[in-house]
């Protein structure tokens, strides 16, 4: 007969009705899928106001690298992976290792499943995959990389627009010199190596594995990077990119509609994940389908 502890532990080791909720609908994925799932999901839409060392752990960063080992370790591998994400993006440095590290794992038989929003990071992580599932209501979004918030791109373009400016008339000077003095002396290339760098990046894993089939995947990869890390094109890094728009540009998209019961469980297991982290401490999650989880909380 279990003691006391034992059944407390069993207790504790249930979860919450929203983390048997959540678990349930993700195993259930797994089973209609016959591939090993992993949800990569962010609270920063239910927790706006959380200071600024809270945010980072939002973001992706170093530290989701161990999530992943977690997740991962006792999988089946041979089964492929589904990545479902909802992030708002993060470190390039990160992404770049925790892209490294799932294709050491899984090689290319990864895809992306974006139920709502894999923005910046997220859709350079989705690139990184076979395919990019995503409904009528999902988006990924631009690539461009951000220096302390400001786009890259941004800053460049005021740099050069005020050296043409005071070139054209001296006088000038005195207005944009209060603005320059605000940039460090390395800033212009330091925005132009991580511009550089985050669509290197992008195109290599895109011709690596989502337009490996085409026939010329590089021309195809160029046209897609030209594109989402263009802050003139784009306008804006928080711009919203839907299915068409990414399907318009070269990436490789299904719809999630097309499969009326892969629809049902992804935005059951989305709901019930967003259901958890408000109704929680939870700032990120990360779990797979045999309930292995590992939960940052604030």
């Amino acid at each position: 007969m279990p003691n006391w502890n034992t059944v407390l532990e069993e207790i504790h080791s249930q979860g919450t009705a929203q983390d048997i909720t959540r678990r349930n609908y993700l195993r259930k994925l797994s089973e209609h899928t016959g591939r090993n799932t992993i949800i990569y999901y962010s609270g920063w839409l239910q927790k706006p106001y959380l200071d600024r060392d809270f945010e980072f752990h939002q973001r992706v960063n170093d530290n989701d690298k161990n999530g992943f080992m977690a997740t991962i370790s006792n999988l089946d591998r041979t089964k492929g992976l589904d990545l479902i994400l909802h992030t708002p993006g993060g470190d390039i440095a990160a992404t770049e290792s925790l892209v490294d590290y799932l294709k050491e794992m899984f090689g290319n038989n990864i895809r992306a499943i974006v139920p709502q929003l894999a923005m910046s990071a997220g859709t350079m992580i989705s690139c990184a995959c076979s395919e990019i599932i995503m409904g009528k209501h999902s988006n990924i979004g631009p690539i461009d990389p951000q220096i302390g918030g400001i786009p890259a791109h941004g800053i460049i373009e005021e740099f050069n627009t005020a050296a043409h400016e005071i070139q054209q008339d001296p006088s000038r000077i005195h207005v944009w010199q209060p603005i320059i003095a605000k940039y460090s002396p390395t800033l212009i290339g330091n925005c132009n190596k991580a511009i550089e760098w985050s669509q290197e990046m992008v195109k290599s894993w895109l011709v690596d594995n989502m337009l490996s089939e085409y026939e010329n995947p590089a021309a195809s990869a160029d046209q897609i990077v030209s594109y989402l890390g263009s802050n003139e094109l784009t306008k804006s890094h928080s711009r919203h990119i839907s299915l068409n728009t990414a399907k318009s540009i070269g990436l490789k998209i299904s719809a999630l509609e097309d499969d009326s019961t892969l629809q049902d469980l992804v935005l059951s297991l989305h709901h019930s994940t967003i259901h958890t982290l408000s109704a929680s401490n939870s700032i990120k999650i990360i779990e797979n389908n045999e309930g292995v989880s590992y939960i940052q909380q604030h």
